[in-house]
């Protein structure tokens, strides 16, 4: 099961420092871990939201970190995109996986799967058992759709405006954090349902 969405930046913004990755988008999935910790129980709505807050911002810290190490070491230039050149810019997308250890910040052993598309940073943090190609499969076709149908490549796009349009395409795409396999049929009536639901 799948316990993170996150839709970040992983290149230096200004008013962040050079270490830093401002989070757009985070949807978490699954049961909540403060509400399970003994310890923790007598926290807040306010606390726990922080707190989540806080794991998210880890998870986005450590992957603009690995972004930028794959970046330094391919050596390659981000060249910048222009609107219609989605499909080129995830396919020369950088991507990869980290592994988070227990308590750090989730309270068991994580994998995180990310792709840096430009300056943003897609992540899927996944419990260790789940089936790593699936999940990868289903993150680049988030991606996709992201960037096809809500125009993220474009100056001034704003991702936190449309954030009622990416719930949509989890609640297809990653229901309640599960991950799907997609047959041939099955993926071509999904793509439909995602394109009718984001033309309304």
């Amino acid at each position: 099961m799948v316990r993170c969405f996150l839709i970040h930046t992983v290149c230096p913004v200004g008013a962040l420092s050079a270490g830093e990755s401002r989070v757009l988008y985070s949807r978490l999935f699954g049961p909540d871990e403060v509400v399970l910790s003994k310890q923790q129980r007598e926290f807040t709505p306010e606390e726990r939201r922080l707190l989540q807050k806080e794991k998210v911002s880890v998870v986005a810290r450590r992957v603009r970190s690995a972004v930028s190490l794959s970046r330094e070491a391919s050596g390659r230039q981000l060249v910048d995109a222009v609107p219609g050149d989605e499909a080129l810019v995830l396919l020369d997308a950088d991507s990869g996986v980290v592994r988070l250890r227990a308590g750090d910040p989730f309270s068991e052993e994580m994998s995180v799967l990310w792709l840096g598309v430009q300056s943003l940073g897609f992540t899927l943090a996944c419990e260790p058992h789940d089936n790593l190609l699936l999940a990868e499969d289903i993150l680049r076709n988030l991606t996709r759709h992201c960037l096809d149908n809500l125009h993220m490549l474009g100056q001034g796009s704003e991702v936190l405006l449309k954030s009622s349009r990416i719930d949509v395409l989890l609640s297809r795409l990653l229901p309640h954090g599960q991950l799907l396999f997609l047959n041939h049929r099955f993926a071509q009536s999904l793509e439909k349902e995602v394109a009718s639901s984001m033309a309304k």
